[in-house]
């Protein structure tokens, strides 16, 4: 018996190995990016076309679905309030009025059918900030090491599961007021995600006052080290750039990119300028860190070679020194997290314009309106196989041929606003949308038996 239960165990782990992980927001270190299976390249939520499962999430929440192994995780903030979310292009920046009592949830997902595994409930209460009329109240994407898996809700906590929903430990951050920096009573809601590094669970909170980034030992939660940041509200996750010599945690901040050794917290350097409000998350490339934001006048794109040591800003007039390969100061997306795939460096706008460049030089490929008509846009693109996937607000998901040359190859309804991020998973592409878990994949062809 204890044999056939060892052999049992180990199926389960060997399993588990081999399964394609999206463990935090964007992917394996936020680049948007795998290969494996093939994915599909049309479905038709409406029709069941294409659609492997599809199941209701309560709440409201703009947080990206994760994958380990086969279990989908997601978070969610729940109430029975008037709904006053707003989607599409406009630029209002009040808040919205009327924030009832809230229960924020985990939930649990079982990737190969879609059925609820388990939900947890980590904070019941009243929202301690108010929220931009297009966000939520979770915002965060959580992470997992597929033995940790860590949620933050902002202002309500950081609260560390173990993969079967054990409750392990939680945080208090503080009140983590992200808002309109021109006027504090302008409260948009926190919205950067959390990253593991080794035995750390790291935290970038830019605020109103008092931002900071600090890091938590994910056995106990206990603060390891808190490093204040003179920055300005932003909303963009940390990186971490794992090189030969040294590893480097990147923070994009509207007052500077900063980098900062993940072990202890010190600042190794620092670039600018930036736009004003930061949301696009830095990644990994190539050997080339990528930063990128797109709030008017300043809009950059910057490709930054790692290893450098204090103030690494351009001079007047120059686009690259010993530390950045190559920049630009337009053309930077506002919202989307660009992506590098193969050769090229992909940006979508917020209104639907993909633009290609040379990912090593800046060069510009090619810049088209996704479908011809563009759209509305938050979602970042993800990419696998060939193709890249572009998720927007108007319901539909774009598939684009990856190469120098733009080729829409389809444009799929889901028939749903889609904010969140999508998760790439053997095989399945993970979409959530406002109500909404989906699962689209090529349908499994039946059965059949020889001589039939």
């Amino acid at each position: 018996m204890k044999l056939i239960l060892s052999f049992i165990l180990l199926i389960a782990s060997f399993a588990v190995a081999q399964a394609q992980n999206w463990p935090q927001f964007r992917g394996p270190g936020a680049t948007g990016v795998v290969e494996g299976p093939a994915r599909p390249v049309k479905w038709d939520a409406a029709k069941s076309e294409n659609v492997r499962w599809k199941i209701q999430i309560p709440g409201l929440a703009h947080s990206s679905p994760i994958v380990w192994g086969n279990k989908v995780f997601v978070s969610t903030a729940i109430t029975s309030g008037k709904d006053e979310t707003r989607y599409g292009l406009f630029g209002d920046t009040a808040p919205v009025k009327d924030d009832p009592s809230h229960t924020w949830k985990v939930f649990c997902i079982d990737k190969t059918n879609g059925k609820i595994l388990w939900e947890r409930t980590a904070f019941e209460g009243l929202p301690k900030v108010k929220r931009h009329p297009k966000s939520t109240h979770a915002d965060s994407t959580p992470v997992t090491d597929g033995k940790y898996l860590i949620v933050n809700f902002g202002s309500n906590g950081l609260f560390a599961y173990d993969l079967d929903g054990k409750l392990l430990w939680k945080q208090d951050l503080g009140v983590l007021d992200a808002g309109w920096f021109y006027d504090a009573d302008y409260q948009w809601e926190y919205g950067s995600s959390p990253i593991i590094y080794k035995n750390l669970v790291i935290v970038q909170a830019d605020l109103q006052k008092n931002s900071f980034i600090a890091a938590y030992d994910i056995k106990t939660g206990k603060q390891v080290w808190k490093t204040e940041r003179e920055e300005i509200p932003s909303w963009g996750s940390p990186t971490v750039y794992e090189g030969k010599t040294r590893a480097e945690l990147i923070t994009s901040g509207p007052k500077a990119i900063r980098s900062y050794d993940p072990i202890t917290g010190k600042e190794l350097w620092k670039l600018g300028p930036m736009s004003e409000i930061t949301t696009p998350t830095p990644f990994v490339a190539n050997d080339l860190i990528f930063v990128t934001s797109g709030y008017a006048p300043i809009q950059p794109i910057y490709a930054i070679k790692p290893g450098g040591n204090g103030d690494i800003s351009l001079k007047d007039g120059k686009e690259s020194n010993d530390f950045i390969a190559w920049s630009k100061q337009r053309g930077g997306p506002y919202m989307p997290t660009p992506i590098v795939y193969g050769e090229l460096l992909y940006t979508c706008s917020n209104q639907g314009v993909l633009t290609a460049y040379n990912a090593k030089t800046g060069e510009r490929v090619y810049q088209e309106r996704v479908g011809g008509t563009g759209g509305a846009f938050t979602a970042s693109p993800v990419a696998s196989e060939g193709k890249i996937y572009l998720s927007s607000e108007d319901g539909d998901v774009f598939v684009v041929k990856a190469g120098p040359k733009y080729e829409l190859l389809s444009k799929n309804p889901v028939g749903e606003v889609m904010m969140a991020t999508p998760a790439i998973s053997d095989g399945l592409l993970i979409v959530r949308t406002i109500s909404h878990l989906y699962a689209f994949g090529e349908t499994p062809a039946p059965n059949v038996k020889s001589g039939q």
